[in-house]
C-alpha cells in the first residue's frame, strides 16, 4: 500500500506554494511603497536610480495585472461565505 501523497489537491505542497506566492506579492508591495515614500521625500530621483525605477515599474505592472486577473476569475477563487453574504444583502 502506497502512502498518500502530500502534493495532491489541497495537500501541503499546494499550501506552501500559495504561501510563497503571497509572500512575494507582499514583499513586492513593500518595495513599491518604500520606493514611493523615498521618491515623495525627495531622497531619490528616478533618473539617478534607473535600474531600481525599472524594477519598481515592472513590479507595479505585474501587481496590477495580477489584481485584474484575480478580480476576473470570478467566485471560484473567493470565500463562498463572502459571496453568499453579498448575495443576501443584494449587491
Amino acid at each position: 500500500m502506497a502512502a498518500p501523497s502530500e502534493e495532491g489537491p489541497g495537500g501541503r505542497g499546494q499550501g506552501v506554494t500559495r504561501l510563497i506566492g503571497e509572500l512575494f506579492w507582499v514583499i513586492a508591495l513593500g518595495v513599491i511603497a518604500v520606493y514611493a515614500f523615498f521618491l515623495a521625500l525627495g531622497a531619490l530621483s528616478p533618473g539617478d536610480v534607473v535600474a531600481l525605477s525599472v524594477v519598481v515599474v515592472v513590479l507595479l505592472v505585474l501587481y496590477v495585472v495580477r489584481a485584474w486577473w484575480t478580480s476576473r476569475r470570478g467566485p471560484a477563487g473567493r470565500d463562498p461565505r463572502i459571496v453568499s453574504a453579498r448575495e443576501r444583502r443584494g449587491f
